[in-house]
């Protein structure tokens, strides 16, 4: 940790003691609302990083994903609603450059009418191109199809037979990379991102029937319901909310916003925390001092 990065966290200290001692002062719940902003903006503004610890199942979905060998071919979905990118699509980011860094051939769709399919094509072309990847040659994006159930199920036994063409308008047959993908069988590994319980069909329906491994980034709230999943097998390994985008970023050597948004959120954690602790002992001693002017 360098001098200067010691001078900032000094500095948020001595700014939060500050704005927190005014708002005791003056019973003005606004120094309250500014000091968390400041713990939000000043994080970014200077690029603070507090350390990351990597969950065991953050570590297991990148071992999973490092294990294939390069060149495998990987299919990521987009099954996410514009409302949930702040936690989803760091995740996705993460998991295209680490896909791309391995020249694997990436597949991407989406369950999500609403936004997935113009965010899968904005974040795959903005990463395949800090990579020198080629459309129609390392990735492919198919866009949306609605019915999810009938779609994951038709793609066992043809792609082409549920997507004729791609999210372009471009005929599959026209696609130098789609000649070598006709069903699951020729897809080495499923990275499901979903905000939502689609995770819950491609494990029943891909993974059980097909025998795909499939690895999830799913939303906090949802996490805890997969951690049965994990303990039978039945996922590779899985990211969830934010700290789990954090989490693959660190792994894969490339911090974003979700390890910016994560210090961040940590700093206000921990002041809501201290502001607890003196609210309760200010009024503990204001209690106490009017008790003894009474006596």
């Amino acid at each position: 940790m360098n001098i200067l990065l010691i001078l900032a966290y000094v500095l948020l200290f001595l700014a939060g003691a500050f704005l927190l001692y005014m708002a005791f002062r003056t019973d003005d719940r606004r120094f309250i609302y500014l000091s968390v902003a400041f713990y939000v903006i000043f994080p970014v503004l200077v690029t603070l990083r507090l350390p990351t610890s990597i969950s065991p199942e953050a570590k297991q979905l990148y071992d999973a994903v490092e294990a294939l060998p390069d060149s495998s071919t990987v299919l990521l979905t987009f099954d996410y609603y514009p409302s949930t990118l702040a936690e989803t699509e760091p995740m996705s980011r993460a998991a295209l450059k680490h896909l791309f860094r391995k020249n694997c051939k990436v597949l991407t769709m989406t369950t999500v009418p609403l936004g997935g399919p113009s965010i899968a094509e904005r974040v795959t072309r903005e990463i395949a191109g800090q990579y020198g990847k080629i459309y129609g040659i390392d990735y492919v994006n198919l866009g949306y199809k609605a019915n999810y159930v009938a779609v994951l199920k038709g793609m066992g036994s043809s792609i082409e037979a549920i997507y004729p063409t791609d999210n372009s308008g471009t005929p599959l047959s026209q696609i130098p990379m789609m000649k070598h993908i006709e069903n699951y069988s020729n897809i080495d590994f499923i990275f499901a991102v979903s905000d939502n319980a689609i995770v819950d069909y491609w494990i029943s329906i891909v993974h059980a029937q097909y025998g795909k491994r499939v690895g999830a980034g799913v939303t906090a709230v949802s996490a805890p319901q997969y951690f049965a999943y994990l303990d039978a097998g039945q996922l590779a390994g899985m990211l969830g909310g934010m700290k789990g985008a954090a989490e693959y970023e660190m792994l894969v050597k490339q911090p974003g916003s979700a390890v910016k948004g994560m210090t961040a959120q940590s700093l206000v954690h921990l002041f809501i925390v201290f502001s607890v602790i003196a609210g309760n002992a200010t009024y503990l001693a204001k209690r106490k001092r009017r008790g003894g002017e009474k006596a």
